[in-house]
């Protein structure tokens, strides 16, 4: 066994994966969760790095699933977690089933705070951890055709600051929000949105370069980081933007028919 823990959701694809990687590659002990059975596949590929993997498939929108993560953890101290499971959904909020949505919000906002409320207790009492929470650029931009999504983001990213000041005096732990903009991975085809501009832009960020950004960011004790020069530059302009305006923009990328041909 290693000397440090690691837990890390959403971790069979995507920003998840590369995190994962990363930690095991660093020297961490992991436990790696999704609610998919890749994530075994995927525990098997980080244990080319000789640390001890562990894998379990949970639900993490239910108190029930985070606690059988917890539970799998068999009580030992973690060192580090990265909060980064989190669905999206597109098409227009009023054609949505409410079950689909609620799961969004479920999982993005309820399981992300049960989680760090259950792990940064510990984390603060003994001063010492760190916490990578993925964000998105996409909570300061209103979501047309993508509006619970960006709503949790939103949610998300005032949330860690908040919470960053209430633990502001147990200086030995850092908790970090990971902001990327679009990124590579199979979140636009779960979130239906494979007909869209955003869906089906090439040009999407790798989610090996964000997890890095991430992971140097948590390492270096940062409160946040916002993946990508061209994502720094969004932020910055919709600090400025009415929100009508941003709105459209983003209709532009996630109306439903709006890919290129």
């Amino acid at each position: 066994m290693a000397d440090k823990f690691a837990i890390i959701t959403g971790a069979s694809t995507g920003i998840g994966f590369e995190l994962a990687t990363l930690a095991a590659k660093d020297g961490y002990d992991i436990l790696v969760v999704a609610d998919e059975p890749l994530i075994d596949a995927a525990a098997a590929d980080f244990k080319q790095f000789g640390t001890d993997v562990r894998s379990v498939q949970a639900d993490l929108s239910t108190f029930d699933g985070v606690d059988r993560l917890l539970d799998a953890a068999e009580g030992r101290q973690i060192d580090l977690l990265c909060a980064n499971a989190g669905h999206g959904l597109g098409h227009a909020f009023l054609d949505q089933e409410p079950k689909d949505w609620r799961h969004v919000i479920d999982t993005n906002v309820t399981g992300t705070v049960y989680l760090l409320q259950k792990v940064l207790k510990q984390m603060v009492a003994r001063n010492d951890g760190k916490v990578l929470v993925t964000g998105s650029i996409a909570g300061y931009i209103p979501g047309a055709f993508h509006a619970v999504y960006n709503g949790t983001k939103a949610f998300v990213d005032s949330f860690v600051a908040a919470i960053q000041n209430e633990i502001k005096d147990a200086d030995g732990v850092t908790l970090t929000n990971l902001m990327p903009g679009p990124v590579e991975t199979e979140f636009f085809d779960r979130a239906d949105m494979m007909d869209t501009s955003v869906g089906t832009d090439p040009k999407k960020s790798d989610p090996a370069d964000v997890a890095k950004d991430g992971w140097d960011a948590v390492m270096s004790g940062k409160a946040s980081i916002v993946s990508g020069w061209k994502n720094k530059l969004q932020v910055a302009s919709a600090n400025i933007t009415p929100n009508a305006v941003l709105a459209a923009q983003h209709r532009k990328m996630a109306e439903p028919g709006s890919a290129e041909e």
